[in-house]
């Protein structure tokens, strides 16, 4: 018999949306669940019916946001490609990653999800690249945390305040990215 999946609420699936444009524009301690059910078109009070709170609906955000990331990694042709994609996803989502930072620090809740989703990470490219998967999961991990800090650091604009050209870094996550599997030949 085929398994049944049920379809996304629409209602649920505008929430999400809106509250991932509403943390994008005002960030997660600049908004609230009226200001997020307004955007979607709501009133405020439906907001509770499918989430619990804003830092729930947050999380919510965070899986649909470690989706496409999952897409980047997954659908990239090229290191470069991966590279300059995830880049493009950082930038375009900078409020919601800095938000993400500070409440994976603070918040018990945040940093599970954040757990769950780097492990999604890490098999992803696991399953892209071999060689990574042979290396040990320190290895693995200092690998992922570096990429994914250094791709941070770039939209933030920290290299340029620098002296070093964001073009330049971006090189140099290109040799990263093409070495995830410990040598130069274990590319994406």
């Amino acid at each position: 018999m085929p398994v049944m999946t049920q379809a996304p609420n629409p209602t649920r699936e505008a929430l999400i949306l809106a509250a991932a444009e509403e943390i994008d524009t005002a960030g997660f301690d600049g908004t609230n669940t009226n200001a997020i059910a307004r955007r979607a078109g709501f009133a405020p009070q439906t907001f509770y019916r499918h989430f619990k709170d804003k830092l729930a609906i947050f999380i919510a955000v965070y899986e649909r946001w470690t989706d496409n990331e999952l897409g980047v990694i997954t659908g990239a042709g090229s290191a470069e490609a991966l590279v300059r994609t995830t880049l493009a996803h950082h930038a375009a989502t900078r409020q919601f990653r800095r938000a993400l930072r500070s409440l994976t620090v603070s918040d018990p809740e945040v940093a599970a999800a954040r757990a769950a989703s780097r492990s999604r990470q890490l098999e992803a490219v696991r399953q892209r690249v071999p060689a990574f998967a042979a290396r040990s999961p320190a290895a693995q991990i200092a690998v992922l945390f570096t990429f994914e800090r250094l791709c941070d650091a770039v939209v933030e604009g920290e290299f340029e305040r620098l002296g070093v050209e964001a073009e330049a870094v971006v090189q140099e996550l290109v040799a990263l990215a093409e070495g995830f599997g410990g040598d130069q030949e274990a590319t994406l």
